[in-house]
């Protein structure tokens, strides 16, 4: 492999979060008296993926004219209910036992806080990576690669041979910013690829197979 250390975002990279999120998400505006026939699932995923869960609040949250502090509260007891249902992506959990067998070093990093962590174990996979990097850290968000940096000069990562791997456009900004090669794995196509340049661009499992493992 010409990678060697491989930084992998948790919600819509590992694991298939976003449907998950968008149920929550609806549910919680519904809470606010919004009506079903108004909620358009496919955008609010699009404004999910597409930017962060912050900015999903501030939108609709205008647009429905309605608190959006009470919209987040709603969202953040509803989502932990929902969110034990989640599951990687399907040959995912073959890639990183794949990338572990020959040599490769896998180290997590999300905004998600440590749920992530359970549901890693749950899907029997939390053994294959040395380090994570969660929500309760004190560390600004992607794409400052504070946390990133604490993970490389921790673990003694050489950056020329790590990629951070995620599904969003400040995934591959962090790691640019931290001096790494970044993938990004798009699946539906709803990222602006050219706003971040990545040096991986691909939109299904096999494809990113085939890349990381070269």
């Amino acid at each position: 492999m010409q990678r060697h250390t491989f930084f992998w975002d948790f919600d819509g990279t590992l694991f298939d979060t976003y449907p998950i999120m968008v149920q929550a998400f609806m549910q919680a505006l519904l809470k606010q008296r919004v009506s079903e026939y108004e909620l358009d699932e496919v955008e609010i995923y699009e404004v999910m993926r597409q930017h962060s869960l912050g900015t999903a609040l501030s939108q609709f949250s205008a647009q429905f004219s309605i608190d959006k502090g009470q919209l987040e509260r709603d969202y953040r007891a509803i989502e932990p209910t929902m969110i034990d249902a989640a599951q990687p992506f399907d040959g995912m959990v073959v890639l990183l036992q794949a990338i572990h067998d020959a040599g490769g070093l896998h180290l997590l990093l999300t905004h998600r806080d440590k749920s992530s962590l359970k549901l890693l174990e749950t899907a029997g996979i939390k053994s294959l990576f040395e380090d994570f990097v969660t929500k309760e850290q004190p560390f600004e968000r992607k794409p400052n690669p504070g946390s990133l940096n604490y993970l490389i000069e921790k673990n003694n990562v050489d950056r020329a041979t790590a990629i951070m791997v995620g599904d969003r456009t400040l995934d591959i900004d962090a790691g640019h910013n931290a001096g790494i090669a970044g993938a990004l794995f798009d699946p539906h196509r709803v990222i602006n690829a050219a706003a971040s340049h990545p040096e991986i661009d691909v939109t299904d499992i096999q494809a990113l197979s085939k890349a990381l493992l070269a």
